[in-house]
């Protein structure tokens, strides 16, 4: 890291769809984000944590003081980093959206590839659940008919308020609820009450597979990519008979609460970072490779990271078999 700057915890969230990073502040008492970078992942992880650091190094001279990593690629961005703390997405999201308000009792969270339900009680997660199966309630499906309807994504959720009879479009499954849509069009139905229509269609998808048996109290947050759909979020109020909220960093929630919680760790503690550098990492060369290995009957699907030709860290293995320390590429 460079030897002035001003001190920050890097926050990083490694998703299937997007990555993200925060720069906490260091100093001041309350979570002061001033900076943050959203990039496409592209099923190219590695790649787009170095773009990720590559802006953070541009953007100015920084101290860091601690990362966190969290998302599902939260393990091979920690090895990569040398994170201090590694964390799941459930927790980073439930920090920080305490940290804006200790009153949130239920958090909304859609992604590119995944949604998650969170249920908090006097500030601790007592429940949750997530979709990681279907696409049907996701970004990524909400991509792919924007794209078909020819309208671009950032300006589907102001479509949809602008539809006075939404209808009524299937949304348990993906290709129902696209083959629905067709016929829709093929009627001649505005294509505004299409795309309402679509987005009660997920919310009925997410509330009948995640919240079933489950109280949502207020504060509702809606977080995650998803949340910039000013119709999801309306859809959502509807459905649940109350004001649904969207923060101000709604898209890179997880990364942070995952610096908060580096800060938390760290903070005002004479604990040095693990982190490896900003110019050490953007000047290395980053692999990761897998192999089923055949030492036992399990046959483990291992993942193996390396830097430079060094053996960094490995997992997947049921045995104990990992972590070859010892070995060059």
């Amino acid at each position: 890291m460079r030897d002035s700057g001003r001190p920050v915890y890097l926050g990083v969230d490694v998703g299937s769809v997007s990555t993200n990073l925060v720069l906490l502040d260091a100093v001041e008492p309350r979570p002061c984000i001033v900076w943050k970078a959203y990039l496409r992942t592209q099923g190219a992880p590695l790649t787009a944590l170095k773009n990720g650091l590559e802006l953070l190094h541009d953007a100015g001279a920084w101290e860091i003081c601690g990362v966190g990593t969290t998302g599902s690629g939260r393990e091979l961005a920690g090895v990569v980093l040398g994170a201090d703390v590694v964390k799941n997405e459930i927790t980073a999201h439930a920090c920080a959206a305490l940290a804006i308000d200790s009153g949130v009792s239920t958090i909304l969270e859609i992604g590119g590839q995944d949604s998650k339900l969170i249920i908090l009680r006097d500030g601790v997660v007592v429940d949750f659940a997530m979709n990681t199966v279907c696409a049907a309630g996701t970004g990524s499906f909400l991509d792919q008919q924007a794209f078909r309807l020819g309208v671009p994504i950032e300006d589907l959720g102001e479509l949809a308020l602008r539809s006075r009879n939404p209808v009524r479009i299937a949304g348990r499954c993906t290709v129902f609820a696209e083959s629905d849509m067709v016929h829709k069009q093929q009627l001649g139905v505005d294509t505004a009450d299409i795309v309402a229509g679509l987005c009660a269609a997920m919310v009925r998808n997410f509330l009948g597979s995640l919240a079933k048996g489950k109280e949502l109290r207020p504060t509702v947050f809606f977080q995650g990519g998803v949340a910039a759909n000013a119709g999801m979020r309306r859809a959502f109020e509807e459905a649940l008979g109350q004001p649904v909220f969207v923060p101000e960093h709604y898209d890179v929630m997880g990364a942070v609460g995952i610096a908060l919680l580096v800060r938390e760790a760290l903070g005002g503690k004479a604990v040095p970072t693990r982190f490896a550098g900003l110019e050490r990492v953007l000047d290395s060369q980053v692999a990761s490779q897998s192999y089923e290995c055949t030492g036992c009957p399990n046959s483990c699907e291992i993942c193996e990271v390396w830097r430079d030709g060094i053996f960094l860290a490995s997992w997947g293995a049921r045995c104990g078999r990992q972590g070859r320390t010892d070995q060059t590429s």
